[in-house]
């Protein structure tokens, strides 16, 4: 999982509005999930049954030390493991740019799980586009402030493409969160344009859930 956040520290405010998402008691499956950081606090917190699923082997060892379950290898393997409707919740954290295949990560996490959760940095953000306009060169957020030949995304995504293709692959979102680059909770309000982050609930078109 990316850790991108201000300043360079390891703050994650997106984790306290996922938090607020999940209901106490619930099953949750966290993808890429680092070290275990969210877990470790939806267990203390929420009272959730954990897992996650971790490629790197060092944060893997550092889920086992929060005591969170994990499972060390790639994200759809991870999923391979579990039966349908496994979980209440699927967490995918700032990661969906990352992975090779989005349309089959996110089938499988609804297939996994009742809701999928996903965070994402918003490249539509003004500031992104006015970047790339005065200086010619693929722009930076600050919470994802890489060089393009240093960014671990495959993908440039904005709220309005995420939005569109949960539309267009019988998705459905549920629920939406917005921060800005200082981590301010936002309006829904012309995301889009001023959101640097976004927080998904999704359910499949076919599902009765709501938020």
């Amino acid at each position: 999982m990316s850790l991108c956040a201000v300043d360079g520290t390891k703050v994650r405010l997106d984790y306290a509005l996922i938090g607020e998402l999940i209901e106490p008691g619930t099953r949750v499956l966290d993808l890429g999930c680092g070290d275990g950081e969210l877990l470790e606090e939806l267990v203390r917190t929420r009272g959730v049954t954990a897992r996650g699923v971790e490629i790197d082997e060092e944060k893997a060892r550092a889920c086992l030390v929060r005591r969170v379950p994990v499972y060390q290898g790639d994200i759809l393997d991870g999923l391979a493991l579990y039966e349908d409707s496994a979980f209440d919740y699927i967490v995918l954290s700032q990661t969906l740019q990352e992975v090779a295949q989005p349309r089959v990560v996110l089938s499988e996490m609804l297939r996994v799980g009742k809701k999928a959760i996903i965070s994402f940095p918003n490249f539509g953000h003004w500031r992104v586009r006015l970047q790339a306009l005065v200086s010619g060169r693929a722009p930076r957020l600050s919470i994802c402030p890489y060089s393009w030949h240093e960014s671990p995304g495959r993908h440039v995504l904005t709220v309005k493409d995420v939005r569109e293709f949960c539309r267009n692959d019988g998705l459905r979102i549920v629920d939406e969160r917005f921060l800005s680059l200082s981590y301010r909770r936002l309006p829904r309000f012309w995301p889009n344009l001023t959101a640097a982050l976004a927080v998904f609930v999704v359910v499949s078109s076919k599902a009765g859930a709501k938020t």
